[in-house]
């Protein structure tokens, strides 16, 4: 092994992992140089708290194509980046006639300063210190535009309506008698104008849509190119075509299922407790497939592409691989700085949510929310189709939320850190649903990191998504899952809880070890069953690895998003 110094590679290995947890958690100076310390100690088996786990140094040996854990090192915005710094100021709300003391209807007058930073290519649009009495929604449909207040402790955004109200009633593309608004859109909603055009105009006709990269009807695509066989974790693919294809562009790797179902079978992790599983009457899950993977493309050379993240599956020619178009995205648009607040009822019965929600992202990629606190909401966070953003410094609080935040639709390579859901304020009424931080849809490599749950649960919503992370989360979990039967498993391959601490000691898909295929379970505290018993999906061995269980504090390193992002840097 090469080294420099007296330090190993490994060693320096750890270095990084620490520096960078020690960023993370604000450590400076002394204690961030102690920190290094004992990351390269830890790394080559001297930490004091029984050195690196196990798992992590398998995995650093074979990052891309490790078993059970994910590769989630490039998550968020461009790749992990940083988010941007402060860009020019194009508009002020109120220039355009905002009034910051709550007195008049706010919105339009939003609105127009967007869309007028919009029509100049985009820019910072500033709404100052006050309180806004907002009676739309808020839309960031254009690329490049960033909505920045003064602060979440000092801009407040005051709604008081719903989407039923404003758009409609949302029935479910599924039947029956359940709410959309229960799992969609948002009082503040970025999503490409015409995308949002489409989807609006179909919910008032009533026509209820897909909501994903390719139209109401999933129809709204063209073949770029197809591609030759490719291994998970490969960076680049070699294609039949580059012509339309250019170094910066943004495009859908498509994969379509087979009729023996080997598409959903390699998602779960392929071996005979997928291959036994009846899929054919999953119907709400087999909605899902294709499964579509935005992607932006680094390089072009000759038939080679080199991909801006690893592949996440395997590309075969049983599933017609093929890079293709999606709808105009929503790129480069961020919110900033503020609070959210509705107007405060009473939270509706499950499933049948009126629309009070906070941020929605749909169609987005390359997007991010900083420093936003939402209140009072139905739902908090959505993430709806969308791809490559990141949430940090957010909140949920109030009176209690559906879901504070969830992550459907064929969502990927997200990244929600720094996150807090906040003990609610009032009691629970009877007959409605607490689930916590969703995942379903075929929904792949997203992670949700530092966390605070004061209440709610990991929800994975059925809908098999897979090759998502929790990590160093503190979670009083008092929620329940959810998920249709006919959206399949819980969980496909490469799940990871990794450094959980359960302060109430109630299991319910904290601990996965004997739920999830090919998952890993590290660090998580020591919990119970309690009346929400869960059973694995699929027969047989399910390749899964327990460590650390009981003791959360021992983990090495300590978030594994940090660790794989120090990695690769």
């Amino acid at each position: 092994m090469a080294s420099v110094g007296n330090i190993s590679r490994r060693g320096l290995l750890g270095s990084a992992v620490a520096v960078a947890a020690a960023a993370a958690t604000g450590v400076t100076g002394a204690g961030s140089a102690r920190a290094a310390t004992q990351g390269a100690q830890g790394a080559q088996g001297g930490h004091a708290s029984g050195g690196v786990t196990p798992l992590w140094r398998e995995f650093a040996a074979t990052p891309f194509t490790h078993a059970q854990v994910p590769f989630i090192g490039r998550a968020g915005y461009r790749g992990g980046s940083d988010l941007p710094r402060q860009r020019k100021a194009v508009a002020n709300v109120l220039h355009y006639g905002a009034e910051p003391d709550g007195s008049a209807d706010a919105a339009p007058a939003i609105n127009r300063a967007i869309a007028a930073a919009g029509e100049r290519g985009g820019g910072t649009v500033l709404i100052p210190a006050g309180t806004y009495r907002v009676d739309d929604i808020i839309r960031i449909g254009h690329s490049n535009v960033v909505v920045r207040g003064a602060g979440s402790g000092r801009t407040k955004l005051y709604a008081t309506r719903n989407l039923t109200e404003l758009i409609g009633g949302y029935g479910s593309r599924y039947g029956g008698d359940k709410s959309s608004w229960s799992w969609a859109g948002g009082l503040i909603w970025l999503c490409p104008e015409e995308r949002w055009t489409s989807l609006t105009d179909a919910i008032k006709a009533k026509a209820w849509p897909f909501e994903g990269w390719t139209g109401n009807k999933r129809d709204e695509w063209q073949t770029l190119t197809t591609v030759a066989p490719a291994h998970r974790g490969d960076r680049s693919i070699t294609v039949e075509s580059t012509k339309r294809l250019k170094r910066g562009g943004l495009v859908l790797l498509r994969l379509v299922d087979d009729a023996d179902h080997t598409l959903l079978e390699h998602m779960a992790g392929g071996g005979p407790g997928p291959e036994s599983y009846y899929w054919d009457d999953k119907t709400k899950l087999t909605s899902y497939v294709p499964y579509e993977w935005p992607v932006r493309i680094t390089a072009v050379h000759g038939h080679k592409v080199t991909l801006e993240r690893p592949l996440p599956l395997d590309v075969r020619p049983e599933w017609d691989p093929r890079l293709t178009t999606l709808v105009t995205p929503l790129t480069g648009s961020g919110i900033e700085g503020l609070t959210l607040e509705a107007v405060e009822t009473p939270q509706s019965q499950h499933l049948l949510d009126k629309g009070y929600n906070g941020v929605a992202f749909q169609c987005a990629y390359d997007c991010w929310a900083d420093d936003i606190t939402v209140r009072h909401v139905d739902n908090g966070f959505g993430l709806i189709g969308a791809s490559a953003c990141t949430l940090r410094r957010t909140r949920v609080e109030g009176r209690g939320s559906h879901h504070p935040y969830y992550c459907r639709e064929g969502s990927h390579d997200n990244l929600i850190e720094d996150f807090a859901i906040a003990q609610r304020t009032v009691p629970a009424p009877a007959g409605t649903q607490l689930h916590g931080i969703n995942v379903e849809g075929l929904s792949s490599y997203n992670v949700w990191s530092r966390g605070e749950m004061e209440m709610g649960t990991f929800d994975s919503h059925r809908g098999m998504p897979f090759a998502n992370v929790r990590t160093d989360i503190t979670v009083n979990n008092n929620g329940r899952h959810g998920g249709d039967a006919s959206a399949g498993p819980l969980f496909g391959a490469r799940f990871t809880h990794w450094n959980i601490r359960v302060t109430n000691g109630r299991a319910g898909l904290m601990r996965i070890d004997g739920l999830a295929p090919y998952s890993a379970t590290v660090g998580v505290s020591e919990v119970t069953e309690f009346d929400q018993i869960d059973v694995p999906d699929f027969t047989g061995d399910l390749h899964t690895r327990l460590e650390a269980y009981g003791t959360p504090e021992a983990v090495w390193p300590p978030n594994l998003h940090d660790a794989q992002r120090a990695l690769v840097r």
